[in-house]
């Protein structure tokens, strides 16, 4: 790596750190003047308060790290051509697009930090809300009144008692559904007397229940057993006392398992998609924009500090509301739903490669 290599990633690296952990500082100090009193009228401490907000940065910086790319690289950018690095370096015989490769390749850095918030920030988001008390706690002992769980892989069982033991735990009477479509996807009903669940083993026993496959309109198949396993039965007793998550707690393989299960029952997972597939689109919106953002900052590099402000802002803007758009036209089946998520994208990648084409090397 030579001296202006390191240089640039420098002077990147501090203005992107800035903005990164900036920008959530500012979201948070809004919203902790703004719900101050509601938590307090709750009875939650101000250390349980202050504790919840480690649990809100990584959906906070994950959102806002294409926006912190976009304001490194146009800074950076702007710095060199205004103090003439650039010139400085053109004249010796380094291209523009060799002089800000590094920012490419720190922004690739920048997506693959993106992907992993985003894996973090469904569970970080869901336990701030129980700090918090919009969301209830999830429970950790045995639940002796009925209740229901829905799986996954779209199976939904109802439960009348579920005891944890030393040596694992007892269900009883449990009753599993996996809706179906007709004969080649049939609903499935398992009823059974009890289910003991193993620890050693991680397995559950099913005893004294019935199986029936619903192929059609009175239309069955029924078979009775004694004991049974099922493989889908992969959920721990801890699993099935937690509440259900909702599509927006969980991680991209969950996310698409659920969709999977419901649209084999055949509902409308459209919206749905369009959520999981930005999970992906949005942290590569890093490199995309950053493709973008930097021949728009060379191309006048002497306005300042306010040309900088303004072409982060104005792009941001338009980002959002290209992702927005995106979303709503997608789950509205107008496009493909992972093409819609993708869309905005494409757009700021073409005016990227054709800024970067016309850009002065």
């Amino acid at each position: 790596m030579s001296t202006l290599d390191r240089y640039v990633l420098r002077e990147w690296t501090r203005v992107f750190l800035l903005a990164a952990l900036g920008f959530p500082f500012l979201v948070m100090v809004i919203d902790l003047t703004d719900k101050l009193d509601t938590y307090m009228g709750r009875g939650i401490s101000k250390a349980q308060v202050a504790y919840s907000y480690i649990f809100f940065l990584p959906e906070t910086i994950s959102l806002v790290l294409p926006v912190a790319v976009l304001f490194a690289v146009v800074f950076t950018v702007g710095t060199l051509g205004r103090h003439s690095e650039l010139v400085a370096a053109k004249a010796s015989g380094i291209s523009f697009h060799r002089v800000v490769r590094p920012l490419l390749l720190a922004s690739f850095a920048a997506v693959v930090l993106d992907l992993g918030l985003t894996e973090l920030a469904p569970g970080a988001s869901a336990r701030r809300a129980e700090l918090l008390g919009d969301k209830a706690a999830r429970p950790t002992g045995s639940r002796f009144t009925p209740f229901v769980y829905r799986a996954d892989s779209g199976w939904v069982y109802s439960i009348r008692s579920l005891e944890l033991r030393a040596s694992g735990a007892e269900m009883r009477d449990p009753i599993m559904e996996r809706e179906g479509t007709g004969e080649e996807y049939p609903t499935i009903v398992v009823a059974a007397q009890r289910g003991v669940y193993e620890a050693p083993a991680r397995k559950w026993n099913l005893t004294k229940g019935a199986v029936r496959y619903l192929l059609g309109p009175d239309r069955e198949t029924t078979f009775k057993f004694e004991g049974l396993r099922i493989a889908m039965l992969r959920e721990t007793p801890t699993a099935l006392l937690a509440e259900p998550k909702a599509p927006d707690e969980m991680r991209y393989a969950e996310l698409g398992r659920y969709v999977d299960a419901l649209s084999r029952s055949g509902s409308d997972t459209k919206k749905l998609r369009v959520e999981q597939a930005l999970k992906l689109a949005v942290p590569f919106a890093c490199i995309i924009i950053a493709l973008f953002g930097a021949p728009l900052a060379v191309s006048t590099p002497r306005s300042g500090m306010a040309w900088g402000v303004a072409v982060c802002l104005a792009t941001t803007f338009v980002d959002l509301l290209m992702f927005q758009l995106s979303k709503a036209v997608g789950s509205g089946g107008a496009l493909p739903p992972a093409f819609a998520a993708w869309v905005p994208n494409l757009v700021f990648g073409a005016g990227g490669v054709w800024l970067w084409r016309k850009a002065r090397t």
